[in-house]
């Protein structure tokens, strides 16, 4: 359950710390005191979004605190927003993550706000509704997981048949420049010894005129170097003998010698090779432009045409390959599909089999809010077709309603008013409520600090006399088996309290406050009173309010000690907590 809850500087809201207590907490207030921000605050520690609007005008921090009580251990959660709309959570001090906090406080109290008598309307929400009721969360779940897995099929399975749609005309491509290239069938570096071959047979009469020349000064003519070099060594080896400096030119003679000689050699065989052939020339300057025409497509070298020639042989074997990979990823697509359909059919078979239920259930429950003979039914309608099912399942389903003894069953969005509205959406969070924590309301069950909390935003929405009565019977009868925190603007729901709280707003010293006062048993004919007849409260008024508590009373609400919630300068990190009776009457500013 909610223990104690601090509030600062949040909205109109300067400071408020509020103790609840177990069974049916009401909080009643002039339109606009601030009730429903203390429902806004319970929201942000249920990890709702953080907004820096919410921060008090002229604050830069807002903070909400709570301590919940459940199966004897204490959780201290604290939700804090900055101006700028960063926000910060902590659970028992330790900094965590909003998703983290929404998680745990989930577990420990139920937000009903003021808006969703009007979700019931969207038939979208009647499975989820269903569902919690039959305990269907992890075959859900399961079906949630099962369709992800059969969207992944599909997408891999459409990306696949696209592929192959445009297979052809992307093979047609590749298959024609592999082909161009592989005709050609260049080799590493052939562009290069191509274009030194050229250069030979474009200068072949020069190259041959030269070698022959060269090679008659070496050795043909009368004075050949090789002829004349003996006389040169012959020098050379006289001067060696003087000065030892020429004695590394003489030692080198032999070498010098071989060399002539092999030059003279390799210039006439270079002579005897070269042919003057414009065929041949023309040979190599066609088989050139062809390699420059692949380097322009393919390039810029003939390194790149070589690896381009490769990537296109593997692509063109991988897209010959798509059917069969098309194939592959259907029969994956039909697994995942048959693996959905089999646990949706389980869903499905757990909904059809509580539905019967689920509807008397909620008869049962319309009866006590004063729809007796009220008939509620759901009805399922299973779409056809693989392309209609979701991560809900296989079904759809929808409440129909007759609140009229004689009328046929039409759907809720079009039968019920806003009071009958607000009944089916407090017998539906009923059943919830009491399936998602595994509790009951037992009658004449004393209230638990163990429960866990539900609280209620205007769910008198509509309703007055008789069914406001009745409403407030079973808001207290659910407070049996739960907390409940219940914003009202009635007093027949007031009076059912068992601990009752007035919010008061009032301007001071320019500024708004807010005061949260909680009230003992005259407070609350004075705040039934009010309720009753506005500002002209005559004795009449005050005797009715009077009696209203006491028949309440007689059906075993409590009365509680007037006193503030908690007082400013209290911390609400502490053990259990006090009696509220033995508290000083004061208030809690906001």
């Amino acid at each position: 359950m909610l223990r104690f809850l601090t509030i600062r500087r949040l909205a109109v809201i300067d400071s408020v710390q509020v103790e609840f207590d177990p069974g049916l907490n009401v909080l009643t207030g002039e339109t606009g005191a601030g009730k429903s921000i203390l429902v806004e605050a319970v929201g942000l520690l249920l990890g709702g979004r953080a907004s820096g609007e919410l921060v008090r005008t002229g604050e830069e921090t807002a903070t909400i605190e709570a301590i919940f009580e459940i199966g004897g251990a204490e959780w201290l959660v604290r939700r804090e927003i900055t101006a700028q709309g960063r926000s910060r959570a902590y659970i028992n001090g330790d900094l965590t993550t909003a998703g983290a906090l929404k998680e745990l406080a989930g577990r420990l109290i139920e937000l009903h706000g003021q808006h969703e008598h009007q979700t019931l309307l969207d038939p979208a929400t009647h499975l989820p509704a269903l569902d919690a009721y039959a305990g269907a969360e992890a075959a859900r779940e399961a079906v949630s997981s099962a369709f992800n897995a059969l969207l992944s099929a599909r997408d891999a399975l459409e990306r696949a048949t696209r592929a192959v749609a445009d297979r052809d005309a992307r093979v047609e491509l590749a298959a024609f420049q592999l082909a161009e290239i592989e005709k050609a069938a260049p080799l590493p570096q052939e562009d290069e010894e191509l274009a030194s071959l050229k250069a030979v047979l474009t200068n072949a009469e020069r190259i041959e005129r030269l070698c022959q020349e060269g090679y008659s000064s070496l050795y043909e003519q009368d004075d050949a170097v090789l002829a004349t070099l003996g006389g040169v060594w012959k020098r050379v080896g006289e001067l060696a003998a003087v000065d030892p400096v020429f004695q590394p030119y003489l030692d080198a003679r032999d070498g010098i010698k071989s060399q002539l000689e092999d030059l003279a050699l390799h210039l006439r065989r270079y002579a005897d090779s070269i042919e003057a052939s414009p065929a041949r020339l023309q040979q190599v300057e066609d088989r050139l432009a062809l390699l420059e025409r692949l380097k322009r497509k393919y390039g810029p070298s003939l390194d790149d045409v070589l690896s381009r020639r490769e990537r296109l042989r593997q692509e063109v074997e991988a897209m010959t390959q798509g059917g069969e990979r098309v194939a592959a990823l259907d029969a994956e697509r039909q697994r995942a599909a048959a693996a959905y359909l089999e646990h949706a059919t389980a869903l499905s078979e757990v909904r059809h089999g509580a539905a019967r239920d689920f509807a008397r259930e909620v008869e049962r429950l319309l009866g006590e809010l004063a729809m007796e003979r009220t008939q509620f039914e759901v009805r399922f309608s299973t779409p056809a077709g693989e392309a209609e099912w979701s991560s809900e399942g296989i079904d759809r389903a929808e409440f129909f309603v007759s609140p009229n003894p004689g009328e046929e069953l039409r759907p809720l969005a079009r039968i019920v008013s806003g009071g009958e509205l607000s009944r089916v959406m407090l017998a539906l969070k009923t059943l919830s409520a009491s399936r998602r924590f595994g509790l009951s309301n037992t009658p004449g069950r004393p209230p638990s600090a163990a429960a866990p909390g539900l609280v209620f935003d205007e769910v008198d929405t509509g309703i007055g006399g008789r069914v406001a009565d009745v409403v407030g019977a079973r808001l207290r009868s659910l407070g049996a088996a739960f907390q409940v925190l219940c914003i009202t603007h009635l007093p027949q729901i007031a009076a059912y309290a068992d601990t009752h709280f007035r919010i008061e707003k009032r301007v001071e010293a320019g500024r708004t406050q807010t005061t949260v006062t909680r009230l003992d048993a005259a407070g609350r004919v004075e705040e039934l009173s009010r309720m009753l007849g506005g500002a002209n409260v005559t004795p009449q008024i005050r005797a009715s309010a009077e009696e209203m508590l006491q028949e309440r009373a007689g059906n075993g609400a409590k009365a509680k000690g007037e006193s503030p919630a908690l007082g400013e300068s209290e911390s609400p990190v502490r053990g259990k907590a006090k009696s509220s009776n033995a508290r000083p009457d004061r208030r809690s500013r906001a």
